[in-house]
């Protein structure tokens, strides 16, 4: 392969990626449909559900699902498209990751869970969720810290003392 090849084969796989920040489930879909893998990841790890979840989509999240993306592929920061989602308060996109099997507890390497970043955002619909599916208030990241100590830690004191919250 040429430099120049290769530099066009760089640019069309942006192209793609881009499709999944967009949310075009049907430009993705067509290029899965003729063989491309749902599980594509880019240069940082992300893989085409990590950047439609991050970014909001929940139709292309589901597309990418139904496809046989996987809703654990981690990036090469260690995280996962639920992490994303709950950093950004998506909780339809989280919703439809946990409907199709994501692990609620996957921790980040600094031990974070998605269940610690959303209570440190003040995301209760989202900590009551993702508590409803299992995950553990209890548990702690590399610092020692709960949901609710990084709830407290970043000021988000409604989810710190959020009835059905992390202080469960």
């Amino acid at each position: 392969m040429t430099a120049e090849e290769e530099s066009r084969m760089v640019a069309a796989l942006g192209e793609v990626f881009d499709l999944a920040r967009q949310g075009d489930a049907s430009a993705l879909g067509a290029l899965i449909a003729r063989g491309m893998p749902a599980n594509l990841r880019n240069e940082k790890g992300d893989s085409l559900l990590m950047l439609a979840a991050y970014h909001g989509h929940v139709d292309t999240v589901r597309a990418l699902l139904q496809a046989g993306a996987s809703p654990d592929l981690r990036n090469a920061a260690g995280q996962t498209p639920l992490a994303g989602a709950a950093f950004k308060g998506y909780t339809e996109v989280i919703e439809a990751l946990l409907a199709h099997g994501a692990d609620v507890e996957g921790a980040s390497p600094d031990g974070r869970t998605a269940l610690m970043t959303a209570a440190m955002f003040n995301r209760t619909d989202i900590v009551d969720l993702l508590i409803a599916h299992g995950a553990n208030p209890d548990a702690r990241d590399h610092r020692g810290f709960s949901a609710a100590d990084a709830a407290a830690f970043m000021g988000a004191g409604r989810t710190a003392t959020h009835p059905g919250g992390p202080r469960h």
